[in-house]
């Protein structure tokens, strides 16, 4: 028997919320708050359930006709059922109440969301799946196999008029394509097998085409095996299994914002985690004295060295973060990054990444995520290990879907006592001194930048001069790096920087 009920809200995976009778959460698809249905149950649970809209007894004034025929059959878009600013709506709404409700976030921390300049045909990439037909398609919206289809009104022309064209001989064993269209209207056929050689295949279109098999080792088939983006004022040479943010226009604003995020702070040093084929660090390199890299995908680690080989001050560690990290903490420390740049897949930062970020301790942290359900469980941790957020800024990247992305920065927690303390001196005789210390490291650093024309002084020299001046340090930021190392010394102008920085934060005396 179908149940009525009224739809509250649309949460994040683009589901309506109602409630059944019985008081249990009930999740259906392609519906807008407000309306009243009859739905069929699909899936049973102990506190929830899921279930498909039959009849509408009353709709939502912001119902609008889906633009594509395979919506709500395809799983791929969500919310054509709606006006693109109402999607914008949805969105905010939705990764405010992932951040409030997991990382206790007060919502109003993000107003504002940037949107697409184009809702339609902006993707520069597609993945289809190969029917048992040979047919190519996507998954279908109830996951029971793969629809066929010929059009996708997400994705760019030059990649529909490759999905209209291609057709596969079901015995070739292909089980995937992948079609890339980059800045100069080329594109890129990319197909995967399980075979470790490709199929013997008879191509007629005008298109590169290379094949990845199931240990993805990769074999060019046509054309150049090379993808060329623009961002800003930067190219991109990108290998065909290398990840690229999929809206051009978009990417291009989520990149001027982390610059603007970097230039608001002081950044000498930054360690990039999931640095990809180098999208930021293209940009950031320029910025600082030195970046440090981390990615684990070996074609992007090939394209990142492409794409910053104009930088000596770049280095790249291949690998995967957790493995990577705890391994690097030695070296990156006394004198740790000022900001650390992360970007991980869906899955969001690995613990054991996240306890080697902790323990680095950088000073910044700009997280920029894909998936706010994650994001909201890493900044309840980065939270707990002593971070606070600063801004958070939300991108429309993929219109007509639920999915959104979000760049957060954070701030390491000093508390009050570090910030403005007093060191006591007890002499032999009795008599006290007080000598006050109100100033942290990149407090220092600011100073010293914003008075000496940008010079740039390390944790290390503050700490030897501190030391000099009877300011007691870390035993750490002395000793040498390396067994029979010698720990290089403050340069004497370097050395009047920083004493008139603590002279100005009355550190020492005059």
């Amino acid at each position: 028997m179908p149940n009525s009920v009224t739809i509250e809200k649309l949460v994040y995976g683009g589901d309506g919320l109602g409630r059944l009778s019985d008081g249990r959460a009930v999740f259906v698809p392609f519906v807008l708050p407000d309306e009243e249905i009859s739905l069929e149950i699909t899936e049973e649970k102990a506190r929830f359930t899921r279930g498909t809209a039959l009849s509408w007894h009353k709709s939502s004034p912001h119902r609008i006709p889906a633009r594509c025929e395979y919506f709500t059959v395809c799983g791929g878009c969500h919310y054509q059922h709606m006006p693109y600013q109402k999607q914008l709506e949805t969105k905010l709404e939705t990764v405010r109440d992932q951040l409030s409700r997991i990382a206790g976030i007060n919502p109003q921390a993000l107003s504002h969301i940037t949107q697409s300049s184009q809702s339609w045909h902006y993707r520069n990439q597609i993945q289809c799946h190969v029917t048992p037909d040979g047919e190519l398609g996507f998954m279908r919206a109830d996951n029971t196999g793969i629809l066929p289809i010929k059009h996708c009104e997400i994705a760019m022309p030059g990649l529909n008029a490759l999905l209209n064209t291609i057709n596969l001989d079901p015995e070739s064993g292909i089980k995937r394509v992948t079609f890339r269209e980059d800045n100069d209207g080329e594109c890129f056929v990319l197909l995967e097998g399980e075979d470790p050689l490709p199929p013997e295949l008879t191509v007629e279109l005008e298109v590169s085409a290379g094949y990845m098999d199931a240990e993805q080792n990769y074999h060019h088939l046509a054309g150049t095996d090379q993808l060329h983006y623009r961002i800003l004022d930067k190219d991109f040479t990108l290998s065909p299994g290398s990840f690229f943010q999929i809206n051009n226009a978009v990417c291009e604003e989520l990149v001027k914002h982390v610059i603007g995020l970097t230039k608001s702070i002081t950044t000498h040093k930054v360690l990039e985690l999931y640095s990809g084929a180098g999208l930021f660090s293209a940009f950031l390199a320029a910025m600082v004295s030195q970046l440090i890299a981390i990615e684990s995908t070996p074609s992007a680690c090939y394209d990142f060295a492409n794409n910053l080989d104009a930088f000596d001050n770049v280095s790249l560690y291949e690998g995967a973060v957790e493995d990577i990290l705890p391994g690097l903490l030695s070296l990156l420390q006394p004198e740790a990054p000022d900001l650390v740049l992360l970007d991980p897949p869906r899955a969001g930062l690995h613990i054991k990444a996240l306890d080697a970020l902790a323990d680095l301790a950088p000073e910044n942290i700009i997280y920029v995520s894909c998936d706010p359900s994650t994001l909201a469980r890493d900044l309840k941790r980065l939270s707990n290990k002593g971070y606070q957020v600063q801004t958070i800024h939300a991108f429309d990247m993929f219109p007509q879907t639920y999915h959104v992305e979000t760049v957060v920065l954070l701030c390491r927690k000093h508390v009050e006592a570090e910030r403005h303390i007093s060191v006591t001196i007890e002499t032999e005789d009795g008599w006290r001194a007080e000598k006050p210390v109100k100033a942290t490291y990149g407090q220092i650093q600011d100073w010293v930048s914003k008075h000496y024309n940008g010079m740039k002084v390390s944790n290390l020299y503050i700490a030897q001069v501190k030391q000099k001046h009877g300011i007691i340090e870390r035993e750490n930021y002395n000793k040498p790096k390396k067994e029979g190392g010698r720990v290089p010394r403050v340069p004497p102008d370097k050395e009047k920087a920083i004493e008139a920085a603590l002279r100005n934060f009355k550190m020492i005396e005059n």
